[in-house]
């Protein structure tokens, strides 16, 4: 299928181009913070530059990840069961708006939650 012979190089390349990105940022992040403490540059302002974001700064992101995934999963269901033709944009748009609907809950939600 020409599908596969097109997404399958742009996953891999995607995927490579990403851990390449986080693995650079990684390694500078390291070296910066190293030689910053070697030159004696360390006070609170340049702690907080490298502040590691701990999962309470955001304790409902379990929430919202499991929305997400659940109204994915859930549109991928009714997709199953409506019949559509292989070139209809309708699948790409329920799931697009399945997973819009989940982000919605989780935002008001969270809203409610923080009042």
């Amino acid at each position: 299928m020409i599908t596969s012979e097109v997404l399958m190089p742009i996953a891999i390349l995607g995927t490579l181009g990403t851990s390449i990105y986080f693995f650079t940022k990684v390694m500078t992040d390291y070296i910066l913070k190293k030689k910053m403490i070697d030159k004696g540059f360390v006070n609170d302002d340049t702690q907080a530059i490298f502040k590691n974001y701990k999962a309470d700064d955001n304790k409902y992101a379990s929430l919202k990840w499991g929305l997400i995934a659940f109204f994915a999963g859930l549109s991928l269901i009714i997709m199953e069961y409506v019949p559509v033709s292989p070139e209809s944009p309708l699948p790409y748009g329920l799931f697009a708006v399945a997973v819009s609907f989940g982000f919605l809950i989780y935002y008001f939600l969270v809203k409610r939650e923080t009042k």
